[in-house]
């Protein structure tokens, strides 16, 4: 590990995917608050989603020898910014811990890989981390730029939040509200925050994960919001890459912009357009364009 502080950063699958976006936009937030990240050496995927469905042991033992490498790197924080990631970790942490055949699983595992048993590594979001370490105060003070793109409907998702309560309280989270306001952008009264988006329904029984998108959607632009901003890659990709599909089922229109909590947070501290991802959006893409480019130092870098 460098000698200069920072965190551990687990990518996950995603943030290699279809949630580039999200990686290049908090690397680029870190880096203008001056925080080093360090990525998990020889990381995999953290077990969630159908490896949990068909074998949970396994499932445990993949996102163990994540804790197990970080572990070794001698961080007390690993940074996972996808919620299942996110949950995935906590969850293997919290099993070992009250579960002694999970513990027998995990440690078997980790033996025959070679690896040391589970030790106090801590598991973090993002969201978290610019909450409680770098505080309201300082972003506020590092913001540069106006929000021009009107009010906003923050969505957390329904993994990030429960059933650990680390990241946000699982009733009515409010920190990413609070970061919005600290940089000058208005948010709505979104009731829906943590109704799920249905995830991997979209793959699977289509219609159904469809139709949850666009209750989200329409309560969004109901309640006045201008663009969602959202800490989960699988409801970005759901929220904006279905938007014309909803609209083809339900006969109402929605070209709304699905961002995530750092492409604003970082666009605000002055970062570039392009290496906060923000020409990637489908949804909106003309009114990202149109915001994001209001400022000529923008325009000139991006």
């Amino acid at each position: 590990m460098p000698e200069k502080p920072g965190y551990l950063y687990f990518p996950g699958c995603s943030l290699r995917a279809t949630g580039v976006a999200y990686e290049e936009s908090l690397l680029e937030l870190f880096r203008m608050l001056d925080i080093p990240l360090h990525e998990l050496n020889d990381w995999n995927c953290c077990g969630a989603t159908s490896y949990m469905s068909v074998d949970e042991g396994s499932a445990f033992v993949l996102s163990a020898r994540n804790l197990s490498i970080a572990g070794g790197m001698e961080a007390p924080d690993l940074m996972a910014p996808c919620s299942a990631c996110y949950l995935a970790l906590r969850k293997t942490q919290d099993y070992v811990s009250h579960y002694p055949e999970t513990a027998r699983i995990v440690e078997e595992g980790l033996k025959a890989a070679g690896l040391k048993p589970l030790n106090g590594v801590r598991v973090r979001h993002p969201l978290e981390i610019l909450y409680n370490d770098i505080g309201l105060a300082k972003i506020k003070a590092l913001t540069v730029r106006k929000w021009q793109g009107g009010k906003i409907a923050c969505y957390y998702g329904c993994q990030a939040v429960r059933p650990y309560d680390e990241v946000d309280r699982p009733h009515d989270p409010m920190r990413m509200d609070q970061l919005m306001n600290a940089v000058g952008v208005e948010t709505v009264d979104y009731s829906l925050k943590t109704k799920c988006c249905g995830g991997t329904l979209t793959g699977t029984i289509h219609d159904v994960g469809v139709r949850l998108n666009y209750i989200l959607l329409k309560e969004a632009v109901r309640k006045g919001a201008q663009a969602i901003v959202t800490i989960c890659p699988l409801c970005q990709f759901n929220l904006d890459a279905y938007q014309a599909e909803v609209a083809k089922e339900s006969g109402e229109v929605f070209d709304v912009p699905i961002l995530y909590f750092t492409q604003v947070l970082g666009w605000a501290l002055g970062g570039n357009l392009k290496s906060l991802g923000l020409k990637r959006s489908i949804g909106g893409r003309g009114l990202v364009r149109k915001w994001f480019t209001e400022n000529r130092e923008v325009l000139a870098n991006a």
